[in-house]
């Protein structure tokens, strides 16, 4: 029971921290592209990635530790149905190359910042 409050507290924390991230980096950067969304799953990727290596090489992770941070936390921060709801706006409107670009760019860039983080923790 302990397990799934805590994996509920750490989906709250990063529902609110997608929330709030997107919304702030959407206001700066504005336009009909979805830069909110962008800049949170490219962090939330990059994160993951890191904290992958961290539990991996230098922390002492349990299954539930490791369930609780990347299911309840990043399974929440990162954005996958918003991608695809925000990508079926644009095909619903025509928007052909924003829907293509952002698949793209945020695939491309989600892996790249996926092993980013990835190396980087494992130099830490």
């Amino acid at each position: 029971m302990t397990k799934l409050i805590l994996m509920a507290a750490a989906g709250a924390a990063g529902t609110l921290s997608r929330y709030f991230l997107g919304g702030i980096v959407q206001k700066l950067y504005g336009g009909p592209f979805p830069w909110g969304t962008f800049a949170v799953n490219i962090s939330g990727t990059f994160l993951f990635g890191l904290v992958w290596a961290l539990a991996e090489e230098r922390l002492s992770f349990s299954g539930e530790a490791r369930a609780i941070v990347f299911i309840g936390f990043f399974g929440a921060f990162t954005t996958f149905s918003t991608l695809m709801f925000e990508t079926g706006q644009f095909m619903r409107d025509s928007q052909w190359a924003l829907a293509l670009g952002n698949i793209a760019l945020q695939n491309v860039t989600g892996i790249i910042f996926l092993f980013l983080g990835l190396a980087i923790g494992r130099l830490l």
